[in-house]
């Protein structure tokens, strides 16, 4: 009795290590896509139209599990000279001192701390640093599509957005009230690898 006890025991506990070991197993990682990835900003500008750009040139990746609201994680690094707001001098502007200052802060770079994911939209929190400074932020994203490309892979792309003060982020000069706030938006596409 006692060794059917003993041997059970131990069954068990191999069939739990098993089940976690085949969880792990199922985590995909994938890669961002930097032709189909990119960050968008959008600005009033006086209060009386938006201003609209992106950052051309981002890298990261994500991982997931498929079976799994939660337990993913996300990085992206965006390169802040890449700024385009189809403007060369505004660009130049922007990349100065007055607002990204790159040449003291050249990444801007979002990690995930926790992910949960419901029916193809997920809540994404980590933390986000822009002109040196890091906050934590949290923001929803939602699942565009997954499945097989033309070249033999597989993608997955999402897409997700959120607001920013950037007097939060020591980006102070002064664009009126209308201003204060900017939104960011998120389009990632992954291979997985």
């Amino acid at each position: 009795m006692k060794q059917k006890y003993i041997t059970g025991t131990i069954l068990a506990c191999c069939l739990w290590l098993g089940s976690g070991v085949a969880a792990h197993a199922a985590m995909e990682n994938y890669k961002l896509d930097p032709t189909h990835s990119f960050v968008t900003f959008t600005i009033p500008h006086l209060g009386y139209s938006l201003l609209q750009g992106r950052f051309n040139t981002l890298s990261g990746g994500f991982a997931l599990d498929p079976g799994q609201a939660e337990g993913g994680s996300i990085q992206v690094t965006v390169d802040t000279a890449s700024v385009d707001s189809n403007h060369a001098e505004r660009d130049k502007h922007l990349r100065g001192k007055d607002f990204l200052d790159v040449e003291q802060f050249p990444k801007a770079e979002f990690k995930s701390k926790r992910i949960t994911e419901k029916e193809g939209k997920a809540t994404v929190e980590g933390e986000f640093t822009l002109h040196g400074v890091t906050k934590p932020i949290t923001f929803e994203a939602k699942m565009i599509g997954t499945g097989p490309d033309p070249w033999g892979g597989f993608r997955r792309g999402y897409a997700g957005s959120l607001r920013i003060k950037r007097a939060d982020f020591g980006i102070t000069r002064n664009l009126g009230p209308a201003a204060e706030e900017m939104e960011l938006g998120l389009y990632i596409e992954g291979i997985r690898q």
